[in-house]
């Protein structure tokens, strides 16, 4: 038979923090220790006894009865939590904390701190006032961005004749020296260096200026004080560079072949790609003035909120986001043991930073659910399956592989009811 013993609330956490004791004995505790002994004798072997054939009582001699006891409370964890959750009634918002109180021949006992949704009153939300800025696109962004294309689509050309300048590209040897030896990553040959680009150590680049190709010369420069390599902080050092050639960026003009290259659908003229490029802008001046209005919004709101949010819910989103910014530097072919090097942080000087953020993501989301709550905002099925078959097409994804992947229907519908809380916002805080 399962036990629950009780409920139990400590008096010394908040109220929604709940004890839940749950025993497995009888039979089921019986089962479950002589299922682990038959896995674990497979592919045990004692001295005279074949393979797999090592009696009980020799067994639990040699490793002793707690082995079997931990295998077979892995098997009845799963079990213990959904009896658990059965008997409490009780809707956990983050993983519960367990812990073994008891374990023997007859019984084990689990007991589950559940952490359940905090209470939460929000007091206003309704005539705030919140404005969205106003969105305007200058001649000035657009001749910038002009610019910026001419630079992106600008062509790259020895420089047969002259000195290096400003703007210029660089292709060297160099090797770097501290008190006349050689360092370790302070070689490199072929190296392209933008001058002007601020990528090497201060005063590097600036004396490249005016070497003509094939020129060698020795460059002094000082490490600057936070430098990440101890033996290269602050020290002087020289090194012995030869330049191969020099390169020139030669700006394009907006002509046909540029247009081409552009492939933009449309744009066969300057004037075609100025209204293209105000149009681009002010699309994305749109979402980020959108964003700031939507956060002003909701911080204008939690301002009116009471609510006493666990630490493990704050602490379970900073999990959330550390995990997403892991996946970012993946992306960008870092890790994270690499930023905690360069930037000489730890795990837990990082998750200090990102604490802010998680509380804010967990007020606001249980705000926006208590505000869905109080205005009874549903989403039926017939509106998150069609939204789903929309999705899926935007992805070009088939519908059942999109839920799979999104988090199946129930996410879609919870996405869709935040929406419609924070359109409802929006109308009641023009």
């Amino acid at each position: 038979m399962a036990k629950k013993v009780e409920n139990k609330i400590d008096e010394n956490k908040k109220n929604n923090q709940h004890e839940i004791i749950i025993k497995i004995d009888g039979d089921e505790w019986k089962e479950a220790v002589d299922a682990a002994f038959e896995a674990k004798r497979k592919d045990v072997t004692v001295s005279g006894f074949r393979k797999g054939k090592v009696p009980r009582n020799v067994y639990e001699k040699n490793f002793g009865k707690e082995n079997l006891w931990m295998a077979a409370i892995d098997s009845v964890i799963q079990l213990a939590y959904t009896r658990a959750l059965d008997d409490s009634k009780l809707i956990p918002v983050v993983q519960p904390k367990l812990d073994v109180t008891a374990v023997s021949d007859d019984y084990v006992e689990f007991k589950f701190t559940i952490v359940t949704k905090p209470e939460i009153k929000v007091k206003k939300y309704k005539g705030l006032k919140v404005k969205k800025e106003k969105v305007e696109v200058t001649e000035e962004e657009i001749e910038r961005e002009m610019k910026n294309i001419l630079e992106r689509y600008g062509e790259i050309r020895v420089k047969e004749k002259g000195k290096v300048e400003n703007g210029n590209i660089a292709v060297i040897d160099f090797e770097g020296f501290k008190d006349g030896v050689a360092f370790d990553g302070g070689k490199a040959e072929n190296y392209e260096l933008e001058i002007g680009s601020n990528t090497f150590i201060p005063g590097f680049e600036e004396q490249l200026i005016g070497m003509k190709a094939h020129d060698e010369r020795d460059i002094n420069v000082t490490f600057p004080e936070e430098y990440p390599s101890e033996e290269l902080k602050g020290a002087k050092v020289v090194f012995k560079v030869k330049l191969h050639e020099i390169k020139e960026k030669v700006e394009r003009d907006f002509d046909e072949e540029l247009f081409e290259d552009l492939a933009m659908e449309g744009v066969n003229s300057k004037e075609d790609l100025e209204k293209e490029l105000k149009l681009n802008i002010e699309a994305q001046k749109e979402m980020d003035a959108e964003n700031r209005y939507v956060d002003a919004l909701l911080d204008a709101v939690a301002k009116n909120v009471e609510v006493d949010i666990p630490e493990e819910m704050v602490e379970e989103e900073v999990d959330r986001l550390l995990g997403r910014y892991s996946q970012q530097l993946q992306m960008q072919g870092a890790s994270l043991d690499l930023y905690y090097q360069l930037t000489k942080t730890t795990e837990a000087d990082l998750r200090n930073q990102l604490e802010k953020e998680g509380y804010k993501n967990v007020l606001y989301r249980l705000m926006l659910e208590e505000i869905a709550n109080m205005e009874k905002i549903e989403v039926s099925e017939k509106e998150a399956s069609e939204q789903a078959e929309e999705l899926a097409k935007k992805y070009n994804m088939e519908k059942e592989e999109f839920l799979k992947n999104f988090g199946g229907i129930e996410m879609i519908s919870y996405d869709m009811e935040i929406r419609k809380v924070v359109d409802l916002l929006k109308e009641a805080n023009k």
